[in-house]
């Protein structure tokens, strides 16, 4: 008989069921993790921004209040700037001055009065008492002329004509008031006295040596006060003043200039 061959149970095999690959790390728990700080408390974050992305805003409450600041300006840039305003206004006025005063001087061409003394007669010198004062008159004779083609003069109120000798004041006076035309040559006297004058031995004795030699020195002095006009406009009232060094031969009526010489400045204001 045929043997019969049974099949010997094999141990169940057991199938290992290999892990699905998730593209995850595994991760290793550790039961002490190295910190350089500590664990912030349960809800709580800890947000780390780097500097340059800091952006300075104000709290809500004082957005108005930094509006306001950042509009107004101070107080030093105001006056820096109504300062420079005024400068340049002030800039603004000289320069047009200037070009206004070149128009004028180019359509007018201003030229100088000229002032001469032509007489002079002399009174009240009495030098034979060394004691006695003295009341000197003198009729000074003055040539004005006003060279200029479209401008005239107006001699104004407030002029003076003084007589020295040496450092002694012996007469005044005042120029009269006229008004001189343009292209015109004046010529008025003016009389100057004063009263009262005490010389001093030194003086007395120098004018007494003066009349001999007939060359007696004197020191004119006038402050002309002048408008000019100019077209239909009146300037301010500018001052001429005028030093006339003058000589004559004697202390009389009749006296004659030996020499003389003058010499004027302007003021303007």
């Amino acid at each position: 008989m045929a043997d019969r061959v049974h099949p010997q149970n094999s141990p169940p095999t057991t199938e290992t069921a290999t892990p699905e690959y998730s593209g995850e790390l595994p991760i290793h728990q550790s039961s002490q993790l190295p910190s350089a700080k500590p664990a912030p408390p349960p809800g709580t974050y800890v947000v780390q921004i780097p500097k340059e992305q800091v952006f300075r805003v104000p709290p809500p409450e004082n957005a108005k209040r930094f509006e306001q600041l950042s509009r107004r300006k101070p107080r030093r840039s105001r006056c820096c700037c109504c300062l420079g305003t005024l400068l340049a206004v002030l800039a603004s006025i000289i320069v047009l001055a200037g070009i206004a005063a070149a128009v004028l001087y180019l359509v007018f061409r201003p030229k100088a009065l000229d002032y001469s003394i032509e007489k002079v007669a002399i009174r009240g010198f009495n030098l034979t008492s060394a004691t006695s004062p003295i009341t000197p008159e003198f009729d000074v004779t003055v040539r004005a002329e006003n060279p200029n083609k479209k401008i005239g003069v107006y001699y104004v109120d407030g002029s003076s004509v003084n007589v020295d000798y040496n450092e002694d004041r012996l007469s005044t006076g005042a120029l009269p008031v006229f008004y001189q035309p343009s292209k015109n040559v004046t010529v008025f006297v003016t009389v100057l006295r004063d009263s009262g004058i005490v010389l001093t031995s030194s003086s007395r004795q120098a004018l007494l040596d003066a009349q001999t030699s007939e060359t007696v020195p004197f020191k004119v002095v006038m402050k002309v006060p002048v408008k000019f006009k100019i077209g239909s406009i009146k300037t301010w009232k500018i001052t001429v003043k005028v030093k006339c060094d003058v000589t004559v031969d004697k202390l009389t009526a009749d006296a004659k200039i030996v020499s003389k010489d003058c010499d004027y400045s302007v003021k303007l204001w």
